[in-house]
């Protein structure tokens, strides 16, 4: 699982992140996003075909009432803000959804902390 720090890694053809990817793939795990890692994450002048080719290896979870919901219900459980919080805990309710082992490629371990409670593994990037 990529955050938005992840995503962006990602696009960015960056080291550490594009070797954690194809290691979990040669694993046999999936890499997989938020569609709302996509607005969080791209910026305007990202080059449009190498998003839609970064785009073509990750499986994209919809965001709809049901993981809104789970989402809120996160934020709620972990004492935090929707303001501040409300992409990470789309992120983290995804997260939490997907089959074990989980790992997730962020940069707020501590936000993601206080989501997912320790239910999947962090790495930093």
């Amino acid at each position: 699982m990529l955050d938005s720090e992840g995503l962006s890694k990602l696009l960015a053809d960056d080291e550490q992140v594009v070797a954690l990817v194809a290691a979990a793939r040669a694993r046999g795990m999936e890499a997989v996003i938020s569609a709302l890692t996509i607005v969080e994450a791209v910026p305007a002048r990202t080059n449009k075909s190498r998003l839609n080719w970064v785009l073509s290896g990750v499986r994209v979870i919809p965001v709809g009432e049901e993981e809104a919901r789970a989402a809120s219900k996160l934020l709620m459980d972990a004492g935090l803000h929707g303001h501040k919080y409300a992409i990470d805990a789309a992120v983290a309710g995804a997260a939490l959804r997907q089959r074990r082992p989980v790992v997730m490629l962020t940069s707020d371990s501590n936000g993601m902390i206080k989501l997912c409670g320790g239910r999947i593994s962090l790495v930093r990037v």
